[in-house]
């Protein structure tokens, strides 16, 4: 996994790096690699030399490392424009460099721009950008290239305007992101929470670390965690001679109605997907799901089931007092459990607080903002993975909050994010497939956080795969799980 640190941990981390380094080292290195990055995006606009390169500085280090890059890119040939957000407290030597490599500084921006560096603010701003940066920031749309084509828009280690430690984004009162959106972003040492999560996350585009020494001086715990193939991959139980259905585990899935059976059928399909050799379903939709899925196992009760290593339970139950009770069932099971969706409506009244209270099989709550919302009184708010540690905590259980960024808490406060998610997810009946899909892996014993984390890594790249047919149903989304795990085989 890919270790993301807040804004104290990184300037802890470089204040103990530059006190080994000469004076002014560090800043070099950053604009090197970023120089580097704007030379290989040049390189598709008809190269280096020549380009049309136009840089916003800020008067931090964020605009001398974008100062710096500029004046590597100037003495190869590019004909470089600085823009200075507050020109008497610009970053005097990277400036100097520029001006000598033969950039120029203009209070304007020229008509022609191929590439624009974003150096206004770094990871010590707050509050998004003011006004004018603001205003120039929206401006960055219009700019065209040599070949007619939208300017790239480079952000030095962050988009600025961006809350760095959360990944919220202040809008102006039009609505419009207070913030640059960049194409791509070079983050110098570590990642940073807005380049992973959150809204700024969207803001930040493609995302490249450049390496500068930081990694050794990076303590204490990160403030969350980005999910790699090569992580699920490594988590996936493997298939041996001695393999058999009951020893891969059995899920029960405790969903759907007589008024929503495509619920049932869905969680059922992402069960199916998942690595457990046998699902039971138990509930009013069992002729649905029998007919769609024929090698389940079904019955009309979460008591008639028999025995499973974990349940889902929750989407499209209803609840009414029969659903109460069959939840009651379900967390009275000594086994991990996935409470989804209607389940998650049963728990707000309080009155399962006890079942919850004396259970020592994990949770795993999948709540999407709404839910959320109703469990905790409040909406997630701007620090999405705050949320979701929150109630982590309080219920004692992994939060798998969903989003486009879709944030894993734990209770004992680790965070992880998914960054394969996807809006062609927001859909009626893809969070059964998900569900479904979590309560498989719990089965087959992946411990709950892994479990979670797993699912949502495949969850979104099955929804990828599914749009690239065209508008996306749930169905599609289950069917899709297939390739994506032969991929990952």
């Amino acid at each position: 996994m890919k270790q993301v640190w807040r804004v104290a941990d990184v300037r802890a981390a470089e204040a103990g790096l530059m006190a080994t380094l000469p004076a002014g080292a560090l800043m070099q290195r950053a604009a090197a690699g970023l120089a580097r990055r704007c030379a290989l995006l040049l390189a598709g606009r008809g190269g280096v030399y020549g380009a049309r390169v136009l840089v916003l500085a800020g008067s931090g280090d964020n605009g001398g490392d974008a100062l710096f890059a500029a004046a590597h890119l100037a003495r190869r040939g590019a004909a470089v424009t600085a823009l200075l957000l507050t020109p008497g407290r610009a970053h005097a030597e990277s400036l100097a460099a520029l001006r000598a490599a033969g950039g120029r500084v203009a209070d304007r921006p020229p008509a022609v721009v191929d590439l624009v560096l974003d150096g206004i603010v770094g990871i010590g701003g707050t509050g998004g950008l003011r006004e004018t940066a603001e205003q120039l920031a929206a401006s960055l749309t219009g700019q065209r290239g040599r070949d007619g084509t939208p300017a790239t828009v480079v952000a030095v280690d962050v988009p600025s305007g961006v809350a760095v430690d959360t990944g919220h984004v202040p809008l102006t009162d039009a609505g419009r992101p207070r913030a640059v959106r960049a194409d791509v972003t070079v983050a110098f040492g570590a990642l940073k929470p807005a380049l992973v999560v959150g809204p700024a996350a969207e803001l930040a585009g493609e995302v490249e670390l450049v390496d500068i020494g930081l990694a050794p001086w990076l303590r204490g715990t990160p403030a969350l965690q980005v999910i790699e193939r090569t992580d699920v991959a490594d988590w996936w139980p493997a298939l041996g001679a001695s393999s058999e259905k009951y020893a891969r585990g059995v899920v029960g899935v405790a969903t759907g109605s007589a008024t929503y059976p495509g619920a049932a059928v869905l969680s059922v399909a992402g069960a199916l997907a998942g690595p457990t050799g046998l699902v039971r379903y138990a509930g009013s939709a069992k002729d649905e799901v029998l007919h769609q899925h024929p090698s389940v196992i079904a019955t009309g009760r979460v008591a008639d089931a028999g025995r499973v290593q974990a349940w889902v339970c929750g989407s499209g139950l209803g609840t009414g007092e029969e659903s109460a009770a069959e939840l009651r069932a379900v967390l009275a099971a000594p086994v991990p459990v996935v409470l989804d969706a209607d389940a998650l409506t049963l728990l707000v009244d309080g009155k399962l607080a006890d079942r919850l209270r004396g259970r020592d099989a994990p949770i795993v709550v999948t709540p999407h903002d709404r839910e959320y919302a109703r469990l905790c009184g409040e909406m997630p708010g701007e620090d999405r993975v705050a949320a979701a540690l929150r109630l982590a905590a309080w219920m004692n259980a992994v939060v798998l909050l969903k989003g486009d960024r879709t944030v894993v808490g734990t209770p004992d406060g680790r965070a992880y994010v998914n960054p394969t998610g996807t809006p062609v997810l927001a859909t009626g009946g893809t969070g059964d497939v998900l569900a479904g899909l979590l309560g498989s892996l719990l089965a087959a014993g992946l411990a709950p956080e892994r479990a979670a984390a797993a699912a949502a890594y495949l969850h979104g790249l099955a929804g990828r795969e599914a749009a690239r047919g065209g508008p996306v149903t749930a169905p599609d989304v289950a069917a899709a799980l297939r390739p994506v795990l032969a991929r990952l085989a």
